[in-house]
């Protein structure tokens, strides 16, 4: 089995030596390659918290290329939305409320999420659940979206 694995392993850096990698990122690259997968996923969270984002997204991106259909990517794509409040209206407390429910999360924190809009509230829903959630927070007299 251990001559299997370093088969595979050689194998893969193989594939790694193909791609080519543009003047500006060799160094980055190179660094990157040195890493752990521990420290590679530290650095994905410094990544995360620095700008804000979700590896998520940078995974999904990542993927699309090895599907040989691409519209199947883009279809599995919009099966997961993100459910967004922008605006808490007028009945603030209507939204506070909403937003408890579909987050379960307590009073503090949903206000603080309210008083936040624009802000992602749910992410990777399900189309049905999300426009659920959509139409509470509409109806608390919030605005909301679907991403």
């Amino acid at each position: 089995m251990t001559d299997e694995k370093k088969v595979k392993a050689s194998d893969a850096k193989e594939e790694a030596k193909e791609v080519e990698v543009p003047k500006q990122f060799k160094k980055l690259v190179e660094e990157i390659e040195k890493m752990s997968v521990l420290e590679l996923s530290e650095l994905v969270k410094v990544l995360e918290e620095k700008f804000g984002v979700s590896s998520a997204a940078p995974v999904m991106a990542g993927a699309m290329p090895g599907v040989a259909g691409g519209e199947e990517a883009g279809i599995e794509e919009k099966s997961e939305y993100d459910v967004e409040i922008t605006s808490a209206g007028d009945k603030k407390i209507g939204a506070i409320k909403a937003v408890r429910e579909i987050t379960g999360l307590g009073l503090k924190e949903s206000k603080d999420i309210v008083d936040g809009a624009p802000k992602i509230i749910k992410e990777k829903v399900a189309k049905e659940e999300a426009e659920e959630m959509k139409k509470k927070l509409e109806e608390a007299g919030a605005t909301a979206e679907l991403k």
